[in-house]
């Protein structure tokens, strides 16, 4: 084996075992092998092994490796309420620490020359203990925007300040001092003021641990959330906050390998696209774990069966089409059961418009490709999502939210057809914020600089210590 060069930089990066949270870092762990001089080691449970293959195909060792560890036991079934699904999340989170934690001790301890950072999901924060112990910086990874990491981690540092009998939920210390009504706070977040379970202390000690962690990374850009960065380097206390999105791949061929196969082959979906009007097409999406409730789907259906638009409707998650909608709608809409190649739909010069539930990487993808949101945010960070495109961006149409507000049928259907005109202001706004994350990924970008000024700061420990 080589010698390393003492310029030579080893980076582990950990993501949390779920594919809107693994796609976005191996997409960072392409801009990071991109610099010379770099190895990236990728811990990963097996079943999402073939998420990371692609990646390994391009960087085969010694530049990429693997580290595949057991996965943890499975948190009992739950509900679809937000409360049962929260629960589910920390029981994972708290497997996840006790099955790994012992086991990357040990892998540290066998590398004479280990890793000179970790790099993991905010859901991991006492990785930021482990970091301490070996000592090395622990960096953040946020798959999540600045304005939604900047509303949660306000929430965890001033729960009982915040929470109040009042419908509405204020945070008057962040920019633009946004308010939410009382059901789009995190069911975790309530929990944890009702009831003593140490569950959700686990959680709370989690996101503190990040705040205290060397540095963050998030999958954004200055141009879109300045603000809210700046604000996050205020709450951590240090300069070490760094945007690198959107984390979105720039080759067609790049993006379709990206998340898995799609259920359908995506030239048959481009050729479809091909023979679409430009601007003319509304792609509806609800992420890879979307669930719509029957009257959710009706009324979407309906919406898109009345409306007359063109369509691609991707259905995933276990979400059932009602019975004749593709024999109704046949040669101007396309369902597609499972994974959809996402990436290439919405930068298709055909599409104009993006239904969706607000999921972060669906609104990075939405904002690169430069279309219309329809916003329709079903829990999570997303509600916070929806409010940035809409009242801060200017670029989305709130539709709907969760099963609280649920669009009509024939409001929805004047909705969609009035998203692919093209002289709605949200259109010109969403054309130049395409232009802005373009430009921040290209040589001498914002995002580009984030990335470097993140491998300087690491170099500088590296040759310094903390």
């Amino acid at each position: 084996m080589a010698t390393p060069s003492p310029t030579d930089i080893h980076i582990l990066l950990y993501p949390y075992p779920a594919p809107g949270h693994i796609i976005p870092i191996l997409d960072l762990a392409r801009r990071l092998l991109a610099h010379p001089g770099v190895t990236v080691t990728v811990l990963v449970i097996p079943t999402y092994l073939p998420l990371l293959r692609p990646l390994l195909s391009e960087h085969p060792p010694p530049a990429l490796h693997s580290l595949i560890l057991p996965e943890p036991p499975l948190p009992p079934p739950s509900s679809s309420s937000s409360s049962s699904m929260a629960s589910r999340v920390i029981s994972s989170m708290r497997g996840l620490r006790d099955l790994h934690l012992p086991l990357l001790r040990q892998w540290f301890a066998s590398h004479a020359l280990p890793p000179a950072a970790i790099v993991s999901d905010f859901f991991l924060g006492w990785t930021h203990h482990l970091a301490r112990q070996i000592g090395i910086p622990r960096v953040v990874f946020s798959p999540s925007g600045a304005f939604g990491l900047a509303v949660a981690y306000s929430l965890w540092k001033d729960l009982p300040k915040l929470i109040t009998e009042s419908p509405e939920v204020s945070f008057p210390d962040l920019p633009n001092c946004p308010s939410f009504p009382i059901w789009q706070i995190s069911a975790v977040c309530r929990g944890y003021l009702e009831a003593a379970d140490p569950s959700l202390e686990f959680f709370r000690e989690d996101m503190l641990a990040d705040l205290a962690s060397w540095g963050l990374l998030l999958n954004s850009f200055n141009e879109l959330e300045r603000n809210y960065i700046d604000h996050l380097k205020r709450v951590m206390g240090h300069e070490r906050v760094w945007a690198a999105g959107p984390l979105v791949p720039a080759e067609d061929d790049v993006a379709e390998r990206r998340g898995g196969h799609s259920s359908v082959p995506t030239h048959e979906v481009v050729t479809w696209l091909d023979s679409c009007d430009d601007g003319s097409v509304v792609y509806v999406c609800f992420g890879s774990r979307g669930l719509l409730t029957p009257r959710q789907m009706d009324e979407l259906a309906a919406g898109l069966e009345w409306s007359g638009v063109r369509f691609v409707l991707c259905c995933g998650g276990g979400v059932s089409v009602p019975a004749g909608l593709e024999q109704r709608v046949a040669g101007r809409g396309l369902v597609i059961r499972g994974w959809a190649p996402q990436v290439v739909i919405l930068r298709h010069r055909a599409v104009g418009a993006f239904l969706t539930h607000c999921g972060w990487n669906s609104v990075m993808e939405g904002i690169a490709a430069g279309v219309v949101m329809l916003t329709w945010p079903m829990g999570s960070d997303q509600y916070t999502n929806a409010k940035l495109l809409v009242d801060q961006l200017g670029v989305g149409i709130g539709i709907g939210e969760g099963a609280e507000i649920i669009p009509e049928a024939a409001k929805l259907a004047g909705t969609l057809r009035d998203s692919v005109k093209g002289d709605r202001a949200e259109r010109v706004r969403a054309e130049g914020l395409r232009k802005a994350a373009l430009s921040a990924t290209e040589a001498g970008g914002s995002s580009e600089l984030g990335v470097d000024g993140f491998m300087r700061s690491l170099r500088g420990v590296q040759r310094g210590g903390m």
